[in-house]
């Protein structure tokens, strides 16, 4: 492709300059809205990839390591601010990369700030400690120390956001990172290296690289330099990308996809639960790893549960994202439409009812899908069993608590879930038995710095947010220090 363009132009960002891929090779990023390709990126390769890695291992052990704690969380803290100053520039970028609503991503920008803040407050606390043992001669205490170069892998619907909850830490703790954002997303990402430009981090802490296809990101992963991988997509990406770090015992922090339960029972607010179910599953046109699309409900109040959502998906506007009155907008690209779609169909051929929706929206056209309700489901069907990521909810009953659990946890996946009802004692009850690394009662889709967030089973390993997240980007080092100067047998243990 011809670097001649009309186009806004980025560059990728590595050890402290605006690059270009070395190879001189750039792609085009598509507006899933217009169906127009909007901006230029680099088409990084293997090479930037070394580049961008040796950057990395240079400022970990060179300027970055002379950096106090306190000296590194007043940097993220410049950071948060910056990201405050331009969050409605950073909105829009995102919103003309993936096409969801330009409110919501208003809204992820205005509280981004809030991680930067958490952990440059954490970053000056991340203490070891003395440690007691049965030996009178010796004091042993531990260090905690930063395990070193990040890989950080995000995806497209939410990319500055999910990178947050890696580069926050990660930064917090001492180590630096290459960023390798997602294809169909890259914009926002290579803006937001401007900013840590910025803010005075020095050259090589943070890095961003971009390139279209699988093979940038592989040899990323694959690189012997990183030290620790932070990725956020699909199950079957996660499972690629777990095999190639164990080849060099890279540890490795796995967010994927989730097939999430929201359990209804009578005695619930089932107008609060319409709205969460809602929020839950059409919100971000179902593009959201926590998205709650499966619904079980109680059979004494399905009827008038699905009426209520089925009312409200028919009026649910789509169209442009950047308009305030849009409360759906297109999938965010071409191969994801297809998925959506096909999942249509496959909900016919295994015997759901489509109670709305259920194709491709007849006015819109391009990208755009209705936000759809599947009735009469069961667990041995596609939709219910298998991650859509789009706007389509499947609802199924159950008769008792037991049952209900029983559905909630008839999934390989365990990302998240949600119980709904004003029996305290049956919220706590359920909430323990879902298997799954969230639960909301009585809410839906809430998020925080300061909480654990993450999944089990094919949603992944490890926990993104909350004091400990610090913690997995070091290395816990243990430090003996001999007091009496007393000889000791050489051949003797301890």
């Amino acid at each position: 492709m011809s670097a001649t363009t009309t186009l806004p132009s980025y560059a990728a960002f590595i050890d402290g300059r605006e690059v270009a891929a070395r190879s001189g090779r750039v792609y085009r990023s598509l507006n899933p809205f217009t169906g127009e390709d909007w901006a230029e990126v680099p088409d990084c390769d293997a090479d930037d990839v070394d580049l961008a890695v040796a950057a990395a291992r240079r400022a970990l052990t060179a300027e970055w390591a002379g950096y106090t704690p306190t000296h590194r969380g007043r940097l993220l803290l410049r950071l948060g601010e910056l990201i405050a100053r331009d969050a409605a520039e950073l909105a829009e970028l995102e919103t003309r990369d993936n096409g969801k609503l330009l409110r919501e991503m208003l809204g992820q920008m205005a509280t981004l700030p809030d991680w930067f803040s958490y952990f440059g407050g954490l970053a000056d606390k991340i203490g070891g400690s003395v440690v007691p043992t049965d030996k009178p001669n010796f004091m042993v205490y531990t260090r905690n120390e930063p395990v070193g170069v990040v890989a950080a892998i995000t995806p497209w619907n939410s990319p500055l956001l999910l990178l947050s909850w890696k580069l926050a830490p990660a930064l917090a703790a001492g180590c630096t990172i290459v960023i390798k954002p997602s294809d169909h997303t890259p914009v926002s990402t290579l803006a937001l290296a401007r900013l840590v430009d910025e803010a005075g981090f020095p050259a090589g802490v943070v890095n961003v690289i971009t390139g279209w296809g699988p093979e940038t990101g592989k040899a990323l992963t694959a690189h012997p330099g990183v030290d620790r991988i932070a990725f956020t997509g699909s199950t079957e990406v996660g499972r690629q990308i777990a095999r190639t770090a164990a080849d060099h015992l890279t540890r490795t922090s796995l967010e994927l996809g989730g097939k999430s339960a929201q359990v209804i029972f009578p005695d619930a607010d089932l107008d609060a639960a319409a709205n969460g179910i809602i929020g839950g599953v059409f919100a971000a046109t179902g593009q959201t790893c926590m998205a709650g699309s499966r619904v079980l409900v109680h059979e004494d109040v399905a009827d008038a549960l699905t009426q209520r959502v089925v009312e409200r998906a028919r009026t649910i506007k789509l169209g442009d994202p950047m308009l305030p009155d849009t409360e759906m907008g297109p999938v965010a690209n071409q191969r994801q439409f297809e998925t959506v779609t096909k999942h249509f169909q496959y909900a016919v051929e295994d015997g759901a009812t489509i109670a709305y929706g259920g194709q491709p929206d007849p006015e819109l056209g391009g990208l755009f899908v209705q936000p759809t309700v599947l009735t009469n489901t069961t667990l041995a069907m596609r939709s219910v069993s298998e991650e859509i990521f789009g706007p389509v909810v499947a609802f199924s009953t159950f008769r008792d608590e037991a049952e209900a659990i029983t559905l909630a946890n008839g999934t390989d996946f365990g990302l998240a879930g949600a119980v709904w009802t004003n029996d305290i004692r049956r919220a706590h009850r359920v909430a323990a038995a879902i298997r799954a690394g969230t639960v909301w009662i009585n809410a839906y889709r809430v998020v925080a710095p300061q909480v654990p967030f993450g999944g089990v089973g094919l949603s992944g390993w490890g926990r993104e947010n909350g004091a400990a997240a610090v913690l997995d980007y070091t290395e816990n080092k243990s430090i003996w220090v001999e007091l009496s100067g007393a000889t000791r047998d050489p051949f003797v243990l301890g």
